[in-house]
């Protein structure tokens, strides 16, 4: 159906109209907001130093540099058999307990090495970048005070089982608080393990001046299509894990953090990590 014609009508403007035409333009910008900030609700308790410092390097991360994260999904169904065959025999040892911790950090500092681009650090401006002779690994640790990242020196130069120790030995000491200031600083790339707390994957902050940042989500049992023993495909039962890695896009391009979290996946389901484990 046609649209009914529209018909404009001109009115002819009165004195007091083309006197007030003629007046100057006054400013119609928005004044500024003079309202209060609404009182908090409920019970209201002073936050702590560390919280302070921890919120406000959180928000400052996010402001200066471009994040980013990607995820990959890894089949450690043969790294956990590996655990079951050592594990016992391995806190006899080591007299600590092996997770699945070790084994994604011995994977990541091998390709750190591969891209030593997701090893380097940056300025807040972008303009200089520093690529480390070394890889520093920083451990994220919850604490009953907040969220604190002690730093594995050369972690690059140690096996699974130099790993496992360290792991745990910044681990404790964080909690109990007894960890230096130089240890808390200097970091090259963050690991985080979310999944020893039941969470499938996240996207992690990145912890400045680094570039990027790994998080290990919850190991569990999933039904898998894989190719069978005749090359067809079948459904198993295996053992998965998303990794998730977020990176500051100011230097490190998607195309760099598929390549990392590829060869992680790599690394971790191949599991060749039977030597140094003496099996």
């Amino acid at each position: 159906a046609a649209t009914p014609a529209q018909t404009t009508t001109q009115s002819i403007p009165t004195p007091a109209a083309k006197e007030t035409a003629n007046k100057p333009a006054t400013s119609s910008a928005p004044k500024p907001s003079t309202t209060a900030e609404q009182p908090l609700r409920g019970r209201i308790e002073q936050t702590t130093r560390l919280r302070r410092v921890i919120a406000e390097r959180m928000v400052q991360s996010l402001h200066i540099s471009a994040q980013l994260t990607s995820v990959v999904e890894v089949d450690v169904t043969k790294i956990a058999a590996i655990r079951n065959k050592v594990k016992d025999s391995f806190v006899a040892r080591e007299g600590v307990k092996l997770t699945f911790l070790p084994f994604f950090a011995k994977a990541s500092v091998e390709c750190l090495k591969e891209f030593p681009i997701v090893n380097a650090t940056i300025s807040a401006d972008a303009s200089q970048i520093a690529y480390s002779d070394a890889i520093h690994l920083a451990v994220a640790v919850d604490t009953p005070r907040g969220l604190l990242v002690p730093v594995i020196r050369d972690a690059g130069d140690l096996s699974i089982a130099g790993l496992a120790r360290k792991i745990q030995d910044v681990a404790n000491r964080t909690r109990d608080n007894k960890v230096t200031p130089d240890e808390l600083s200097g970091g090259t790339f963050t690991l985080t393990n979310t999944g020893s707390r039941g969470a499938l994957f996240d996207t992690p902050i990145i912890n400045q001046p680094q570039v990027a940042i790994l998080a290990t989500g919850a190991v569990v049992k999933r039904p898998v299509v894989v190719k069978g023993s005749d090359g067809n495909d079948q459904i198993a039962i295996r053992q998965m894990a998303y990794l998730s890695l977020t990176y500051d896009h100011r230097l490190v391009d998607g195309a760099d953090a598929a390549r990392f979290l590829s060869s992680m996946k790599v690394r971790l389901e191949a599991a060749n990590f039977e030597s140094e484990l003496g099996l």
